[in-house]
Formats: structure tokens, C-alpha cells, sequence
């Protein structure tokens, strides 16, 4: 399906391989990239960006079927997580995202561009190994990025993309070239900058053009010093016309069961 209508004159290059970081060398850079488990019955992908602020998919949050916001004390952060093991795991005690977002079951750039969430954990990470991120502005149309993820088929390790493309930047949303798949929503996606890894988008959702298979990536830096603000200033839950600050604060249950996240149009 061709999507945002995206030009036919996009051109796809060979992009680099998928290298699975099964090692402590493999994945020195990257320990702040971890697996979200929620309620052991999905998962997404979450980068540290604080030592207690893990960036993601603002639809992680949400059942696909109900549309009803997950409960939050249910969702692990597993920092570093490869073969059965985390450098470190935390719970998730409080999460915002974008004032903008809707969750829908349709995947469109109103969707897409706002599709960020901040979660905020029990305790901070403090282990030397696992280094937050720092964010930066959207990469341009042509610059090469790269995507650190898990996914359903390679759920056990993450897998690091180092050069992949961007396309296009369509309403607010990245087109990109890299190699995603169920699960790998709220993967970050870096540019290098001075040798360092910097967060420049989320990975929202799968599309196709041209019968290329791209990755669709949400606008990041504008709202997320607002979001930061939130978690800061918002001790506990507040009624609001649009929920976009979530709490397990109180016991309460939202009964809602989490499917496995999917990044692509049903």
C-alpha cells in the first residue's frame, strides 16, 4: 500500500544487515536500549534518556482491541536484555505521552507523528554500564541513521541496524528504510553525532511503498521537554477530558489485557 502518499521516485538502497548483540562488546553502546514487558504478554522496545525516564511508543500504552490504556504497574523495563538476562529491570511507575496523541486502530500521520510516550520508573538506573541517551533534532531526508530493537523474531537479544535511511519527512513523520518488525515499536532510532548515539525518533509502525517495506518513525524533539515538565511537576493522577498522564499510584486494575503490539496497518 503506498502510504502519506509518498512519491514513486523514492529510491531503495541496500541498507545494512541486522547484527543480533548477543555480547557484552556487542552491546557496550547500547545498555540503555531495553525490552518493555507488559504483563508478560507483549512486549515493545524503550530507551533510557534519564536514569528514570525510558522513551517509547505512545500506543505500547493501549490494547489494540479495546482501545483502554494498559495498566502501567504491569510494565518492566529489562535495560540491556539479551538471553535471558538485563544489566538492570525496573518497573514502571508513572507514564505521559504526547498531548497530541489519539490511539487509533488505523495508522495515519495524525497517529504516527504524536506516537511518543515517557515512562517513568520505580528507581533510577544507576549502573555505570547503562548510560542514558541524549536526544536531538529529526534527521534530514537522505541522512543515514540507525535502529537499535527487539521484535517478535528476535525477541531474546537486541538487534542493532547501524545505516539505514531516511526517505522521506512527510506531516511530521519519518520514512525510513530500516528493518523492523512486530515488537519493535518505541525502538529508538539514532543519528551519530561525534561518535555518540543520539535519539532522533521512534519506531510507530511498518507501511509499504512501492512494495518496499519502511518504517514509520514519530517527530520527538518539540513536545518531549514539555512531557519531561509533566512527570516533574504531576505528583498524582488528575482527571482530564483526554487522559494523557497515567499512574499506578492507587491499586486500581484497568482490566485490560495487552496483545501483542502491532506496528503495522491491521
Amino acid at each position: 500500500m503506498a502510504w502519506l502518499g509518498l512519491a514513486a521516485s523514492v529510491a531503495f538502497a541496500d541498507e545494512g544487515a541486522l547484527k543480533r548483540l548477543d555480547t557484552g562488546d556487542d552491546t557496550r553502546l547500547w545498555e540503555g536500549v531495553g525490552r518493555l514487558d507488559i504483563g508478560g504478554e507483549g512486549f515493545c522496545t524503550g530507551a533510557l534518556i534519564e536514569p528514570d525516564l525510558v522513551l517509547t511508543a505512545a500506543h505500547c500504552l493501549y490494547n489494540k482491541h479495546t482501545g483502554k490504556e494498559v495498566d502501567i504497574s504491569k510494565i518492566e523495563f529489562l535495560a540491556g536484555w539479551r538471553n535471558g538476562r538485563a544489566s538492570a529491570y525496573r518497573w514502571v511507575r508513572r507514564a505521559v505521552i504526547h498531548p497530541d496523541y489519539v490511539f487509533s486502530k488505523d495508522v495515519d500521520a495524525q497517529r504516527v507523528r504524536n506516537d511518543i510516550a515517557l515512562l517513568e520508573l520505580q528507581h533510577p538506573i544507576s549502573k555505570s554500564g547503562v548510560v542514558p541517551f541524549r536526544t536531538d533534532e529529526r534527521p534530514k531526508k537522505g541522512d543515514e541513521i540507525g535502529v537499535v530493537s527487539y521484535a517478535r523474531d528476535r525477541s531474546e537479544a537486541p538487534s542493532l541496524q547501524e545505516v539505514c535511511k531516511v526517505l522521506a519527512r512527510q506531516h511530521g513523520v519519518l520514512v525510513m528504510s530500516c528493518d523492523v518488525n512486530f515488537g519493535s515499536s518505541g525502538a529508538p532510532v539514532f543519528s551519530i553525532v561525534d561518535g555518540t548515539p543520539r535519539v532522533v525518533s521512534v519506531v510507530s509502525a511498518m507501511a509499504e511503498v512501492d512494495g518496499e517495506k519502511v518504517a514509520l518513525g514519530a517527530q520527538l524533539q518539540t513536545p518531549l521537554d514539555d512531557m519531561r515538565e509533566k512527570l516533574r511537576s504531576t505528583g498524582r493522577l488528575q482527571t482530564q477530558s483526554k487522559k494523557s498522564l497515567f499512574s499506578n499510584g492507587s491499586n486500581r486494575d484497568t482490566g485490560a489485557k495487552f496483545a501483542k503490539p502491532e506496528t503495522a496497518a491491521d
